[in-house]
């Protein structure tokens, strides 16, 4: 408690030291915190929104294979659970396989052309699958859209550093990743009023939901293509001023102070050059380890959960718009734990504390369910359903931050990111077998016996990865390590 709290004194005075410097620098280089306030509320309400919307498309476009499953789906075109999740797992295994290819390409062409093209292209694929009729077409559509949506996450990660000074982009972070757990929670209620189209112009409920919400995402592609702006050296978008425009001023505030934030984004901030030396040094630093342990283990436990919560709503005996809309609830919930961990975090500067301990919260949720379903009522069965959803992501994000707070460079953290997006689908990957068809009858009793494994596993690893930093950090203090591997001054990671 005491090195923790002499550690927080520590921080915080390089902070106000570090803000001291930024405002006399400010004034050298001819503008003051008002001009700089000012250039980085034009990113927060241009490129912010913009790539949360892109985010919110592209949950949607994944996960609306649950909703479809209410409207028979997997009745239709003759296949059991056990083949939608073999579907969902080739999805995963496209996106992990073209991670890092699709952030070169990135960085090759831009945010402006390849965020966009990106977007209209999983959602043309993710319309085209109201044409899917057999077990193959399935397997297909899905390992397709897991191509065209890689990379998205830590592409639009890596935009959001290329605007913003490394104290502001970890709460930026956490705000791009409510489009994610928006649209699990706004998904199934779209599909409350899409489902009622059942029938008309001969479609199928679930084929009016492929359709319309893939429709949405091209039109989504259209918005970033005329309003995302390109980054702080090139700011207009692609094929129109931009709603909000950026003048010349800001634009040279925007750059100046990210060149000062960090002397590797010379010339603006496009085009970051990350070695082969440096990747190969994140890639086995292994004091970082367990961050992807535990992401892995923790995260893979919602890809269940996104894909079965409307179908269990069926299964308690509600008919399909009525289960869609009472599986929202649980998504909604999750905003707000999401809210309240990261605010703990932030407050406390625990973060490896305030990952646990949303992890715990979500263990006790689990097994809680596991131990009283068999013996309550519908509602009751619907209220812990809703618990253990609610709680399922609230360590999502501080751990994001988490990992970040501990890059010393933003070729590390880059990379960092990517490697800790990757641990996270590779979960997914491996969750979408826990609930099984042989399972259902039982409320996948088996499936909630591997999530309460997999999430302790979580924890022990998260607990380790505390462990290492703090004993790290005693040895940095007592002297007994001079420097990090590469001679530099060592690290003083956060707890």
């Amino acid at each position: 408690m005491a090195e923790s709290q002499h550690s927080d004194k520590v921080d915080i005075h390089k902070e106000s030291q570090d803000e001291e410097t930024a405002v006399a620098s400010s004034i050298e280089e001819g503008w003051n915190e008002q001009d700089e306030a000012h250039a980085r509320k034009k990113v927060d309400f241009s490129v912010l929104p913009l790539l949360f919307l892109g985010l919110l498309v592209f949950q949607l476009d994944r996960m609306n294979i649950a909703s479809a499953l209410t409207g028979g789906f997997a009745v239709d075109i003759g296949v059991d659970l056990n083949t939608i999740n073999a579907g969902n797992q080739l999805m995963f295994a496209g996106i992990v396989l073209l991670e890092i290819p699709s952030n070169l390409a990135l960085q090759k062409l831009g945010p402006r052309k390849w965020i966009a093209g990106q977007v209209f292209i999983f959602g043309l694929v993710a319309s085209l699958q109201i044409f899917v009729h057999n077990k193959a077409g399935f397997l297909l559509s899905r390992l397709i859209l897991g191509f065209c949506e890689s990379g998205y996450i830590p592409g639009a990660i890596y935009t959001l550093s290329t605007w913003y000074r490394k104290r502001e982009l970890a709460k930026r972070v956490a705000l791009l990743f409510f489009g994610m757990f928006g649209a699990n929670a706004i998904s199934p209620l779209l599909a409350t009023g899409i489902l009622k189209l059942d029938g008309k112009r001969g479609l199928h409920g679930w084929q009016w939901i492929f359709l319309l919400e893939g429709i949405f995402t091209i039109l989504v592609s259209l918005v970033l293509v005329f309003f995302l702006p390109g980054s702080p050296d090139s700011p207009r978008p692609l094929l129109s001023p931009g709603l909000i425009k950026f003048n010349t001023n800001d634009q040279e505030v925007l750059q100046k102070r990210l060149e000062r934030d960090d002397a590797e984004k010379r010339g603006g901030t496009q085009g970051m050059d990350i070695p082969l030396k440096l990747v190969w040094k994140t890639v086995t630093h292994y004091r970082r380890w367990p961050h992807f342990v535990s992401t892995f283990a923790v995260f893979s436990t919602w890809s269940s959960l996104t894909t079965y919560t409307p179908s269990i709503m069926v299964q308690l005996g509600w008919d399909p718009i009525a289960a869609n809309a009472l599986a929202a609830v649980g998504g909604f919930l999750s905003l707000g734990f999401v809210f309240l961990f990261a605010f703990i975090s932030d407050r406390t500067n625990l973060r490896g504390g305030t990952v646990i301990l949303a992890q715990v919260c979500y263990l006790i949720a689990l097994i809680v369910a596991r131990q009283v379903h068999p013996h309550v009522g519908q509602w009751s069965r619907w209220g812990l359903w809703t618990t253990v959803n609610a709680f399922a992501v609230g360590y999502h994000p501080v751990h994001n931050t988490w990992v970040q707070l501990n890059c010393k460079t933003p070729g590390e953290r880059s990379i960092s990111i990517a490697m800790w997006v990757m641990s996270a689908i590779s979960g997914l990957m491996v969750g979408t077998q826990y609930y099984r068809a042989g399972d259902k009858v039982r409320f996948y009793a088996n499936g909630l016996r591997i999530q309460i494994i997999m999430v302790s596993i979580g924890i022990l690893f998260a607990l380790l990865q505390v462990g290492i930093y703090v004993v790290r950090n005693r040895k940095v203090r007592e002297g007994k390590i001079k420097s990090d591997e590469d001679g530099s001054e060592p690290q003083i990671y956060v707890p």
